[in-house]
């Protein structure tokens, strides 16, 4: 946007500095003192340092130069590097040295501590510094990882890891926090006035003197045409001021850009931070709204939650262990916070109230004697070996279609949920596929299927959403992409396109190396590109064996359902955060949208909320009576499905 790239340190995006308290062990962030004034640039939120700069702008006097607030920039390429210095990948610390003679800068003036950088921000004539992207989504740059000798300040401490606010105990619940904070109400309905200073109308003119947001005039776009310079030194000198001294983004708006549409939900906020019971799972009357039997007798092992308003046929398709599936009917109009249906005074009123209506195809075997069950069964070609598991199955957005895998001919097939035929049969395995991801998308988008298999292979596969088939470079549907680089069957595997990561995991390896003695290799979880480069290994605790389920944030942190309920949370780039063991066999994970909370389900018919970051167990649901084999949300993640 406005031609920032990450390709050029020069024009690097540039995000802004959203919080104020660097200095408490608590934050919370439902207090607006917490947060910073987005409608006045970075260096006039300080009165004084304001009226310092209004003042320097008011007697300027100069036949060439106009007059300006700021001598400096909120973003350069040495800025950059600062804030970058210690990430592991080059060339970052490479171009640092570079910059600087080939030396790290003075210790006192390195990138080392957040709130001493704030302060800096606010106190400093020189320094009107905004933040990067990185701030919110990558922890790495916070740690020294490389063990670079970046000298030592002038109290005699050690530049090493990027000191932290007291309330974020670790690099990663600082990112956590900050993009909280930038996700936040508060900051969503000033942000635009932020894009104005920036991007928009309040940047050059008269409306960037009342905003005090003057900078230099060579940091503006067109302020001078190089190709009219002949002097070949006044060139050069032009052109280092520029790269040295920032550039302000091109003007994208000449008028008030509008805010955004927004509600200020603050008692929600503040849950997330003190770590209390968040309001989408906070009790009602009765946590069990609704109850559904079906016909058949047979557990169900896989729900698939299409419920968006949107869809022509918003359902909740569920599949039983007996390879019988059902399409069930949600309704739009029914509000999670309603009493129990129970409480309603007539059975329309009931009807009304309830989320969910069977499958008429089943409500209809229930009451005849007609053989129309059939309509709704997958067939009796599945493999004897495998255990039927939520993850064999997945769905289309519109629940059109139902793609099942742990057939016998190693193949996994897509079926019409109208008619229960068979739609195709795809084949690239050599051994029985055993479980089956779907990338997001939305109902006309296309998307990723990802099949593991007891080959020790992950394939990926492209379904299109105007054909509504699997399809491959010519008529037979082919793989995208083969990840390789298990040993054992895989288990479970996850598919994010946004994210473009696969993450699998397989059974243990066991080594005999002696007449007695076996070593046993714990199963590993390998993270894939979607082109099928081979990127980690997540390490597992010790005494952690098969991963069983894993589910994946859009913030990248990946949650592991190993063998007798353990688990273990780790970030995209291998950095294990947390692990549990929990006193149930786990038998299905599930991530809400933003990715905040984890739910799991297991032999003991509970349902317990956790909070994903830190496995921190936050609710129970009350016990049912049988294990829980699935489990989904709906759209507006208010109602859980089990």
């Amino acid at each position: 946007m406005a031609r920032r790239t990450y390709n050029d340190l020069n024009q690097y995006p540039v995000f802004p500095w959203v919080l104020t308290n660097y200095e408490t062990k608590e934050l919370d962030l439902s207090l607006p003192s917490n947060y910073r004034d987005l409608s006045k640039p970075i260096g006039a939120l300080n009165p004084n340092r304001r009226a310092y700069f209004e003042e320097r702008f008011q007697s300027w006097e100069h036949d060439t130069i106009p007059p300006f607030h700021y001598g400096t920039h909120y973003s350069t390429a040495a800025f950059v590097l600062n804030w970058m210095i210690r990430v592991t990948k080059e060339p970052m610390t490479t171009m640092f040295l570079a910059l600087q003679g080939g030396k790290f800068d003075h210790p006192n003036r390195l990138f080392s501590s957040i709130a001493l950088s704030w302060k800096n921000c606010q106190r400093d004539t020189s320094d009107v510094k905004e933040l990067i992207p990185e701030f919110f989504f990558l922890p790495e740059m916070l740690v020294n990882s490389n063990r670079y000798r970046l000298g030592r300040q002038e109290d005699g401490s050690a530049v090493g890891d990027v000191e932290l606010p007291p309330w974020a105990s670790s690099p990663e619940e600082f990112i956590r926090i900050n993009r909280m904070a930038l996700e936040s109400e508060f900051v969503s309905c000033q942000l635009h006035q932020w894009i104005d200073l920036i991007f928009g109308y309040k940047q050059k003119g008269p409306e960037a003197v009342r905003a005090t947001n003057v900078f230099y005039y060579l940091t503006y776009e067109g302020s001078v045409e190089l190709d009219t310079i002949t002097d070949p030194m006044m060139r050069e000198a032009i052109e280092n001021q520029i790269k040295n001294f920032g550039q302000t983004p091109s003007q994208l708006l000449m008028e008030p850009h509008p805010p955004r549409s927004s509600a200020m939900h603050l008692v929600r906020l503040s849950r997330h931070i003190h770590g209390k019971s968040p309001m989408m799972f906070s009790s009602i009357p009765d946590d069990v709204c609704m109850t559904i039997k079906f016909p058949s007798n047979s557990p169900i092992c896989h729900i698939s939650a299409n419920t968006y308003p949107q869809l022509p046929l918003p359902s909740v398709v569920t599949v039983t262990t007996g390879q019988q599936f059902a399409v069930n009917r949600w309704n739009t109009n029914y509000a999670a916070s309603v009493q129990s249906p129970s409480y309603a005074d007539t059975p329309q009123a009931q009807a009304a109230n309830q989320p969910l209506s069977m499958d008429p195809v089943l409500s209809q075997a229930a009451n005849s004697s007609n053989p129309t069950l059939q309509r709704r069964h997958l067939g009796d070609n599945f493999s004897q070996k495998l255990k039927i598991r939520s993850n064999c199955f997945v769905t289309t957005v519109d629940s059109r279609f139902l793609v099942a895998c742990g057939f016998w001919d190693n193949s996994f097939r897509v079926f019409s949920t109208e008619t229960a035929k068979i739609v195709q049969i795809v084949f690239g395995h050599y051994g029985v596929v055993t479980c089956l991801s779907r990338s997001e998308c939305n109902i006309t988008s296309d998307c990723y299927i990802a099949s593991g298999s007891a080959d020790c292979t992950v394939l990926l596969w492209h379904w299109n959403a105007r054909t509504q088939t699997i399809v491959g470079e010519g008529e037979a549907p082919a793989p995208r992409a083969t990840l390789t680089g298990h040993e054992q069957p895989v288990t479970a595997v996850v598919i994010s396109a946004e994210l473009g990561l696969v993450v699998s995991g397989s059974h243990c390896t066991y080594y005999k190396l002696k007449k007695e003695l076996i070593l046993r290799k714990n199963g590993p979880v390998l993270v894939h590109t979607t082109f099928g480069d081979l990127l980690r290994s997540l390490e597992a605790p010790n005494g952690f064996s098969s991963p069983e389920n894993i589910a994946m944030s859009r913030e990248g942190v990946i949650v592991v359902n190993y063998e007798r309920g353990h688990i273990a949370a780790f970030t995209i780039n291998g950095k294990r955060l947390r692990h549990e063991s929990h006193n149930d066999n786990l038998q299905c994970l599930l991530l809400s949208r933003d990715g905040e909370y984890l739910m799991t389900g297991g032999d003991k018919g509970i349902v317990e909320v956790w909070r994903t970051f830190n496995l921190a167990l936050l609710y129970a649901f009350p016990a049912c009576e049988s294990s829980v084999r699935s489990l989904a949300l709906a759209h507006d993640q208010k109602s859980l499905i089990r």
